[in-house]
């Protein structure tokens, strides 16, 4: 531990988590100014009266103030405001696909045969999220060219009579452009999103004592693919090369007509049928990840998608689209490629996520060994298989939102509309499904209700735990175990819940998919699921629509919705391009060139903070500075965690990008000074550095990480000064808490997942993260901390005993 001089100074560095918050709530003050940033990474302080920024409350460590200066980092605008950001949420399908790339298992060293099946995976996983692109474009054409366009603007029609005169209708060439411009701006639409990136702040280069000299730590894989140009590219092509084929007459064959203008439309078509060829070929052989290197394979696909054949074949693409349009003077009554296109697209999308299911299997077997040596509560979400699941409901939500949307269009158009054949398939899939959601909804509830009653009945581990926090205090130890029972079952059941859904969309698609295939039409009795269909998807379309809306016009509202969004978004493209930006690759470098310039005072100690998501941004900027850092600059930094899912869930989703032995290794190169507020009664946090925790006699035992970044069992858990129960770099916070505390801001009842900075622990976590002080130092207000207790209670030892038969009676 570095002995702090007369000029040693703390700066905590604090990072938010999803839903975004405001500047005064992250740094703890009632006004806060930019001192750095460019809006959307803005770097905040504590001002004064006179809007100057100001430092923080001094930090009391072993008996002296040291002076510290708080500052936040605020990423919540690159997730919400304004209607490009707000569209997003309509693309959350290709997200949810992108994170399933992420997903996948690791693969093992030296095992030719998980290679190869990872190489498999990702190249499924690309192609899924190709065919979803194209799926949402088809599902356009359904609206605009068939029910619209085809049907609705047909001469002698009904339909909008009175808004659209018989002469317009029959005017050449108009129909076709009205069914075709919306398809052509959303293909715009997403092009340009695609291409939405944040500008980074890199930091200076690095000297030769910076190059990195660690490795193994938490997210080294993330990182900008330079393959997403390429990507995109190739969706584009795909897109505009469907969306011909399917006008010209769909996947089985063209448009019969006479003349020359038939030969031309055969050869639009077969060349849309290449173009979407050469895009699928191309999306999956990128993935190659030997092509990376100049030498390895892959040099001549990258050379041949560079960026002059790219915009060579966006510009083929284009020009085939524009002529598909002028062939089409006259549409017919109905667009017979419609319906077969999107039949077509959805088999393959349901082929490929049963490949992707199948190679999951075997490549989840060979990367076992890589978690096997781990306790259950530590190993990855259904054996590694997690992106199978995840894939499916992409898929499924993916069709369900243009299926709900073309519903609700007819609706709109008054009804009498008749929809491709697959759509009624579609909607007893959703039917069945929705049924037995409402089932499994019931089982659920009736079955939490029973282990509830059970666990408190018969007094569980947590309970020892809640009870052995909240010692002495029978009000708070009653509170407390009912949140610790609700936030636990969270934890432990959030997977599955996912993993339920899926199973009920499956379990509605296997009927829909048989009678379809058979070619079988559903029976009378089965109109009832139909019917329930079709409000299942009408409410889907509007929900989301609506939900768009409101994130645009109120992005408070956007980040209400957004928090799956944020989570999604955290992670850079690499299985489909057109997604948020990764704010990470530009949150992380900011984070290290902001604390590598506090970093230059060599009085300057930085201990990086972060809550919930933000505690996996600040993890990942730890570890990059210990990467680049000298070592007498490494031991300057420390790492401060709270509400953080660094060990329940994202080494269990993503067990191939922040492995276990990553977080260890991270662990031991910061040498103690990681330290991590938890509360039991927080549904979205829970403990980092330790687990296996039971209780023992009146002590808390548990096995985590040792300073050495080895993993061993540790000594009993400390009662600090403040309440709070410290094993190895875990700080259990009492909730309820202990207080009020003079001269503290209080927050009473259960924070849950709110609020850690209102806790007096969380000065004491930062003091030791900056190596000011040591996790076991235990006298009275812990070295010129606040009073250990309240007022009233300032006479009791900080170490109370506590007596077995005591925890008995308080459960």
């Amino acid at each position: 531990m570095l002995i702090p001089g007369p000029d040693t100074r703390v700066v905590e560095l604090r990072v938010h988590g999803v839903q975004g918050t405001t500047p005064q709530s992250l740094v703890d003050a009632v006004a806060a100014v930019d001192v750095a940033g460019d809006g959307l990474g803005r770097i905040v302080r504590p001002a004064d009266r006179l809007r100057r920024p100001g430092p923080g409350p001094v930090l009391q460590a072993e008996g002296r103030p040291i002076t510290r200066v708080v500052e936040g980092y605020l990423w919540g605008a690159m997730t919400s405001g304004g209607w490009s950001k707000a569209t997003w949420a309509v693309l959350f399908p290709f997200s949810l696909a992108n994170v399933a790339h992420w997903m996948l298992p690791p693969v093992p060293e030296r095992s030719t045969a998980a290679h190869l099946l990872g190489i498999g995976l990702r190249s499924l996983l690309r192609l899924a999220a190709l065919l979803l692109t194209v799926l949402l474009v088809a599902q356009t054409a359904v609206v605009t060219l068939d029910l619209f366009a085809a049907q609705c603007l047909a001469p002698g029609s009904a339909c909008l009579a009175d808004v659209v005169p018989a002469s317009v209708r029959a005017v050449p060439w108009v129909r076709a452009g009205v069914g075709l411009a919306p398809i052509a701006l959303l293909i715009l639409v997403l092009a340009r999103l695609s291409t939405v990136d944040w500008r980074i702040d890199r930091p200076e280069p690095l000297d030769a004592e910076g190059e990195p000299t660690m490795t193994g730590l938490p997210g080294t894989h993330i990182a900008t693919d330079p393959d997403t140009p390429a990507l995109r590219s190739l969706h584009i092509v795909a897109a505009l090369g469907a969306i011909t084929v399917i006008a010209l007459g769909g996947p089985l064959g063209p448009l019969v007509a006479p003349g020359s203008q038939g030969m031309a439309i055969t050869a639009a078509w077969a060349l849309g049928l290449l173009l979407i060829g050469v895009a699928a070929l191309g999306t999956m052989l990128l993935d190659d990840p030997t092509g990376g290197a100049p030498h390895r394979g892959g040099r001549w696909l990258r050379a041949a998608l560079g960026r002059r054949p790219r915009q060579v074949l966006v510009a083929l693409a284009t020009v085939l689209f524009l002529l598909a349009a002028c062939l089409l003077d006259r549409l017919p009554p109905r667009m017979p490629g419609v319906d077969v296109g999107v039949q077509v697209l959805a088999a393959l999308l349901v082929l490929v996520c049963a490949l992707l299911g199948l190679l999951l299997a075997p490549a989840a077997l060979l990367a076992r060994r890589t978690w096997s040596s781990l306790p259950r509560e530590l190993r990855p979400w259904a054996g590694g298989w997690m992106a199978a699941p995840v894939l499916v409901v992409a898929g499924l939500l993916g069709g369900g939102f243009g299926a709900g949307v073309a519903l609700t269009t007819r609706w709109l158009l008054g009804g009498n509309l008749p929809l491709p054949i697959g759509y009624g398939y579609i909607t007893l899939l959703w039917g069945v499904a929705g049924v037995l959601g409402l089932l499994a909804g019931a089982v659920i509830a009736a079955t939490t209700g029973m282990v509830r009653w059970s666990s408190l009945r018969r007094g569980k581990e947590w309970a020892r735990e809640a009870s052995l926090l909240h010692s002495g205090r029978a009000r708070d130890i009653k509170q407390a175990s009912r949140a610790w029972w609700w936030a636990r079952w969270e934890r432990n059941h959030s997977h599955h819940v996912l993993l339920v859904v899926a199973a009920v969309l499956v379990a509605g698609a296997i009927p829909a998919t048989a009678l379809r295939l058979r070619q079988i039409e559903p029976a009378a009795w089965t109109r009832p699921f139909s019917t329930f269909g079709v409000l299942v998807l009408g409410l889907l379309a509007v929900t989301l629509l609506r939900a768009v809306w409101l994130a645009a016009r109120r992005p408070q509202s956007g980040r209400r919705l957004g928090i799956m969004a944020d989570i999604a978004s955290f992670w850079p493209r690499e299985a489909h391009p057109v997604v948020p930006p990764c704010y990470a690759l530009k949150v992380v470098p900011e984070l290290v060139a902001r604390t590598r310039e506090h970093l230059r005072d060599r009085g300057t100690r930085v201990v990086l903070t972060g809550h919930s998501q933000g505690s996996l941004l600040v993890a990942v900027a730890a570890a990059r500075l210990l990467e680049v850092l000298p070592p007498e600059d490494r031991e300057r930094v420390g790492l401060l965690t709270a509400g953080s899912q660094l060990q329940w869930a994202y080494p269990r989703a993503f067990p191939a990008v922040v492995p276990h032995s990553s977080l260890a290794a991270l662990a031991g190169g910061l040498d103690g000074r990681w330290r991590a507020l938890c509360r039991g009664t927080d549904p979205l946090g829970g403990a980092v550095t330790t687990w296996g925790r039971q209780v023992f006699d009146g002590m808390l035992l548990g096995v985590g990480y040792l300073p050495d970044g080895t993993e061993g069992a540790l000594p009993p858990a400390l009662r600090g000064p403040n309440g709070a129960l410290v094993l190895g770099g875990d700080h259990w916070l009492p909730d309820p808490q202990r207080g009020p505390f003079p001269g503290r801001r209080w927050a009473s009842g259960v924070c849950g997942h709110a609020d850690y900075t209102s806790d007096p622990e969380w000065d004491r976590a930062v003091a030791i993260a900056a190596g000011l002080t040591r996790a076991d130092s235990v006298e009275e207000g812990g070295g010129g901390f606040t009073p250990s207790l309240p007022m009233a209670r300032r006479g009791m030892p900080v170490f109370q005993p506590v007596r077995p038969q005591e925890v008995e009676r308080s459960e």
